[in-house]
């Protein structure tokens, strides 16, 4: 497919969004997937010869997903809000790529879960209440958001945490939540809520391994704090 020639010009089957739709984004060149992204060309240039021409400029994907806004605005005809879509377009595919890597991950520390929920958490303005539910490994089987609170209060049940952890035949728990005001230090809810749920899960033989606050770029381990 020559990229200098306008979309409209193309046959509607080899047209980037006709493709996608009936063959699959993964039959897709990269040229065809970053025209998709920039959405329309301008009057010099297509979508496609735009895509051609970063794609050239940056030196493949690795250059162009790692670029900046001032950066891909210097290629012509590509401009602030077709820049901006570009980075939205490969952040969002490097949190997809995080995210998707949650299940099975090794949980050694603190840090491990910081470092998995830490990018997306510390951005929610309301309180985002999770539990990882890890088998014999230390591997996580699965991760269930229990509730969404309020902006400085979550209300959680044990129950509404064991149940899916029983349902996993997990071996033990890690609690996960953000505080939006940024400041990851546990409140004396947090502190008793965790205690509460550590006797449940004694009770039943599921083990609370941690609970981690997610503030601005901090978290705290209540578990290292002695909390519980």
């Amino acid at each position: 497919m020559g990229q200098n020639m306008s979309m409209k010009a193309l046959p509607p089957e080899d047209r980037p969004r006709e493709r996608l739709y009936h063959v699959g984004a993964a039959e897709l060149s990269l040229q065809e997937l970053v025209a998709i992204l920039i959405g329309r060309g301008t009057r010099e240039a297509s979508a496609l010869m735009l895509g051609y021409h970063l794609l050239e400029r940056f030196e493949g994907i690795s250059g162009l997903g790692v670029a900046g806004i001032d950066e891909l605005k210097s290629v012509p005809g590509v401009g602030f809000v077709r820049a901006c879509q570009i980075v939205a377009g490969f952040e969002i595919g490097k949190r997809f790529a995080r995210f998707s890597g949650t299940k099975s991950a090794l949980i050694r520390g603190p840090g491990d879960v910081a470092a998995l929920f830490m990018d997306e958490m510390r951005h929610f303005d309301k309180e985002h209440f999770r539990a990882a539910l890890l088998n014999t490994k230390n591997r996580i089987l699965r991760v269930v958001t229990v509730s969404i609170g309020s902006l400085n209060a979550s209300i959680v049940h044990p129950r509404e945490i064991l149940k899916p952890a029983i349902s996993a035949s997990a071996a033990s728990i890690i609690l996960i939540h953000n505080h939006p005001t940024g400041d990851p230090t546990p409140s004396n809810e947090d502190i008793e809520f965790t205690k509460r749920f550590a006797r449940c899960g004694e009770l039943i033989g599921i083990q609370l391994l941690d609970h981690i606050i997610i503030g601005a770029g901090r978290y705290q381990s209540l578990k290292e704090s002695g909390a519980f």
